[in-house]
């Protein structure tokens, strides 16, 4: 018996030993299908410039070699056939057709042509791939393959187990018979932006009939329309399930959480996503768990702490409440954890810290309170940490100072206090970013000894808003690239000494503090320098910029506005080729522009100062996007150069003493949001230009204060596009990317003034939503057009003080975003429309000095207005004016020209004359004569000859019945 299991055994060896050994050469690569590998390669290019390192070099295939060993091709041993290639990462460029070669391989069992440059609608018409009936693995995943899929692919493909279409440029509905797919053990389908969508029924198919799915993507997959019930359907087998930014809303199924096998699960931003995390039964082998900026709610649970084999926990940006609890004891896998931005409160649990393998710990962002722990020991792997944004108190503990790894440390917004030392930052050397800012009461040691420690990898540090006094010594040994000391009690200046060691600097942010000089600009790489709101003073720019200077040629920005600089702006400032970003704003800086500056791209910020003389006529700059003069001296006109610079988004050239035209090219700027010519001299009326669609940016229009005449344009108001969107933001997104270091980045706002509800106000932040047009103070005349009520974005309209005749238009009730409204001291008449009880958001009117007559509306925002909103209107009743509305229905109705008396009727004008006798009968004749011929009062003659004619219209219709 044992001899005959032992022959057994080795007949069996030798048949397995048989079938691995390769084929003999009459079972190699068959000559038709090595033809149609060597066609396939003819048809696409080899391109590597997006990937320097191809996995296969497809441009070896060569006839003289064995296709069966090319790189990327797998033959059957026995038959020779083409079973498998894989040529992903392989710099591929081309587009795959239905007749392509590669489709003549029909024993293919997997194909793999992922992360290449390949394109072409190839799976609109998939009769090329229908030849693989025996298909089981199919990745096409990262290229640029487009259109719809066709429903045919997944009725034919029935064998698939491995299906990987993801991100690529398909869109449309998902067609229902991927549910036919019922050997499916993983399918990624994930796209980019929702272009791709499923609908209710067609999930709730594939979640019933696809019961060995053990890997679901479907990442950007437009899944609106899908009931979450559908999940309770999911196959028990699933262990990974990625459902990100796939637009679900409703109440998740706790027991998603309970799936049995289910190792990995990601429902990250869906932000109408909610649900409560479980009480109990987790499933026990979750590793992975990404339920970030999604809308959960309620507490994180006790059970949180039975997850043994988690690894990653990503919770940030929910609804969560409570505390912490202390359960993170025995999560001894964890690497990664993220409770940022989720509302909880508490103190920190000591549990957190303990953490053995935990690499990246992030509780920004809530309202965690109280002191750090004194005695930390286990958290020798963390590399992050970010406790920044929570009301954190007390010292910052020494164990901290110990974790060697660490080469992020993010502790501001809190109220930490102390003195941080160079000796125990030194400890920290593979230290990269350091933020403490806003920590009042913290500080940084300037001891002489400083300079004796080094920090070899620490590149950016932000002590922004604490409680330093004076420069730190030791950041002058380092490699710093970027350091903010603002919103400090810095005194003194930069002097040479000062400046020494910061060679490597490239960002340096000393704004908001108390400096008095610069000797010398601090290093020769600096890239953005922010000097902004300090105490320095005197002809600084002439005495740093002079010949002997070098020359910052990486300088993009350069802010030292809100100082007492006086002197000229030298024209050795136009050395800085690189500057895209200059703000001289709010000094005393005087005499004429430099010429120059014309070669400056993005924002040239010179307001209120004292330049005086004309504006070059050389800002012609193509780049140029704001442009902020106002407030000076400036005089003459407005130079026609400024018609080249195309990307102008702001234009303020208010509060100054040009004396000009509108500009007629103005209307060219196509990309101009803001305008502001105010309180200066130009004159003439709005030429047709202004109405040009190419002005359909304008968000701001600001014409007060000048002398401006005629009526406005219908045409003008009906191409105010930008009015009638809703706001978005913009001015501010051009330089969040250009001044970035390691995280580290400056967004630069704007500073527009604008007179708004009776005040005149700063927009900084609120720029880039704020809607307005002022045009008061002017002489325009004329209707306003009803097409006014078309601007419905719109925040702030100021008309006053011109004169504008006849109603006030209806439409104006449409205009549901406005704030504040003025159209006093014109010449309106009529009534009040009560359309404009409508606008609800309306907090100032100013209607007054008018000829307005009737009752004032009633209702929402107009109950809370007073009698100032009406004053000099002698012909308004109604509250909250004293004058009274006497049986008012609408209009006045008209007083009766027919009187009965005795069975006659006589029309009341010649009762009044024949009323006086003896010398009332002198003084009615005379006064009716001098009414009639002066026409004053104009309401009473207009009233005496309506009534007049109605009642003599009536009087003889009458008489003619009676006669007949």
């Amino acid at each position: 018996m044992g001899i005959l299991c032992l022959v057994l055994v080795i007949l069996q060896l030798s048949w397995s030993l048989s079938s691995s050994v390769a084929p003999p050469s009459s079972h190699l690569c068959l000559p038709h299908q090595r033809d149609a590998l060597l066609h396939f390669k003819t048809t696409i290019s080899v391109d590597c410039f997006r990937d320097p390192y191809p996995k296969i070099d497809v441009e070896s295939w060569n006839k003289s070699i064995d296709c069966c060993s090319w790189e990327g091709v797998e033959c059957d041993n026995v038959t020779g056939h083409v079973i498998g290639i894989d040529l992903s990462h392989s710099c591929l460029d081309g587009s795959l057709f239905a007749n392509n070669s590669l489709f003549q391989l029909h024993n293919l069992q997997w194909l793999d042509l992922s992360s290449n440059n390949l394109g072409g609608s190839l799976l609109e018409n998939t009769s090329c791939l229908f030849r693989f009936h025996g298909l089981q693995r199919l990745n096409l995943a990262y290229n640029v393959f487009t259109g719809t899929i066709s429903s045919k692919l997944f009725s034919q493909l029935v064998s698939l187990t491995h299906l990987n279409l993801s991100y690529n440029g398909f869109y449309g509905l998902i067609p229902h018979q991927i549910s036919l797919l019922s050997s499916l053990v993983s399918l990624d389908l994930s796209f980019y932006g929702y272009e791709s969508r499923f609908d209710g029924q067609g999930f709730d198919m594939l979640a019933r009939n696809l019961t060995k799915l053990r890997n679901l993507a479907l990442d950007d997959v437009d899944m609106s329309d899908v009931a979450l019930t559908s999940f309770l359907n999911l196959s028990s087998s699933l262990g990974h399930l990625s459902l990100s930014a796939c637009n679900l809303h409703g109440e998740l199924p706790t027991q998603v959480f309970q799936l049995p096998n289910l190792k990995a699960l990601g429902l990250s931003e869906n932000e109408k996503l909610t649900g409560y995390l479980p009480n109990t039964n987790w499933s026990s082998g979750l590793e992975l768990l990404d339920l970030s900026d999604c809308g959960f709610r309620g507490s994180i649970p006790a059970s949180f702490g039975n997850l043994t084999q988690i690894i990653s926990v990503d919770l940030s940006g929910n609804s969560l409440e409570g505390q912490i609890p202390a359960v993170f004891g025995n999560l001894r896998k964890l690497t990664y954890l993220s409770f940022s931005s989720c509302n909880l409160s508490g103190p920190l649990p000591i549990t957190i810290f303990n953490l053995t393998r935990i690499t990246s710990l992030d509780l920004s962002n809530n309202h965690l309170e109280g002191p750090l722990p004194n005695h930390v020991s286990e958290l020798q792997f963390l590399e992050e940490l970010r406790l920044d944004d929570n009301s954190i108190s007390g010292g910052v503990p020494s164990w901290l100072f110990d974790l060697v790894n660490l080469t992020s440390l993010d502790l501001s917004s809190n109220n930490l206090s102390g003195v941080i030392k160079p000796d125990m930052l030194s400890k920290l050397t593979s230290l990269m970013l350091l933020y403490v800012s806003s920590n009042s009461l913290l500080s940084l040691s300037t001891s002489g000894n400083d300079v004796n420690y080094s920090f070899p990898q620490l590149r950016t540090v932000n002590f922004s808003g604490c409680s330093v006094r004076q420069f730190p010594n030791f950041f002058r040994t380092s490699n710093l690239k970027a350091l903010d000391l603002s919103n400090n009690m810095i005194s003194g200046g930069i002097s040479k000494w000062e400046a020494e060691g910061w060679e490597r600097l490239k960002w340096l942010d000393l704004s908001q503090n108390f400096l008095t000089a610069l000797e010398q600009f601090p290093g020769n790489n600096m890239e953005y320098l922010n000097l902004h709101s300090n105490l320095l003073q005197g002809p600084i720019l002439s005495t740093c910029l002079n010949p002997q200077t070098p020359i910052l040629k990486e300088l993009q920005a350069f802010i030292i506005s809100e100082n007492k600089l006086t002197g000229n702006v030298p024209s050795s400032i136009c050395n800085w080729s690189s500057l895209v970003l200059l703000d001289l704003s709010g000094n005393s800086l005087s005499g004429t522009i430099p010429d120059c500056l014309e070669n400056l791209c993005g924002t040239l910020d010179l307001q209120m100062n004292n330049f005086s003389g004309k504006i070059p006529n050389s800002f012609a700059n193509i780049g140029l996007r704001r442009l902020l003069l106002n407030d000076n001296q400036l005089e003459g006109l407005v130079p026609s150069s400024l018609a080249n610079s195309t990307s102008l988004e702001l234009l303020n050239l208010g509060n100054n003493k040009l004396t000009d035209r509108f500009p007629p090219w103005l209307a060219s700027l196509s990309s101009l949001q803001v305008l502001i010519l105010r309180f200066n001299r130009f004159y003439g009326s709005l030429p047709h230009s202004v109405a040009s669609s190419n002005f359909s940016a304008l968000r701001i229009i600001d014409l007060s204060a000048n002398e401006f005449t005629g009526t406005l344009s219908t045409k003008l108001l009906r191409n105010l596009r930008g009015m009638k969107d809703k706001p978005r933001e913009w001015l501010t997104s051009e330089y969040s990317y250009i001044f970035q270091y390691f995280e580290f980045s400056f967004i630069y706002e704007n500073h527009v003034n604008v007179t708004t509800k009776r005040l005149e106000v700063e927009l900084t932040k609120t720029c880039d939503i704020f809607i307005s047009m002022d045009l008061s103070n002017n002489q325009f005349s004329g209707e306003i057009p009803d097409d006014v009520g078309q601007l419905i974005s719109l925040q702030m309209l100021n008309f006053s003080h011109n004169n504008f005749t006849g109603p006030i238009p209806t439409s104006l009730g449409n205009l549901v975003a406005l704030e504040s409204l003025d159209l006093s001291s014109n010449k309106f008449s009529g009534g009040i429309p009560p359309q404009m009880t409508n606008l609800t958001f309306l907090e100032v009117l100013n209607l007054s000095n008018n000829n307005l007559v009737g009752p004032i509306p009633h209702g929402n925002q107009f109950d809370t207005f007073d009698n100032d909103s009406y004053s000099g209107n002698l012909g308004l009743c109604g509250l909250p004016l004293s004058k009274q509305c006497v049986n008012f229905q609408g209009p006045d109705p008209p007083s009766p020209l027919v009187v009965e008396h005795g069975g006659s009727k006589i029309p009341f004008f010649w009762q009044v004359v024949m009323m006086g006798y003896g010398s009332g009968v002198v003084m009615g004749l005379s006064l009716g004569y001098i009414v009639f011929t002066t026409g004053r009062p104009w309401w009473f003659v207009r009233k005496v000859e309506r009534d007049w004619q109605y009642n003599f219209t009536k009087w003889v219709q009458r008489n003619k019945v009676r006669r007949n």
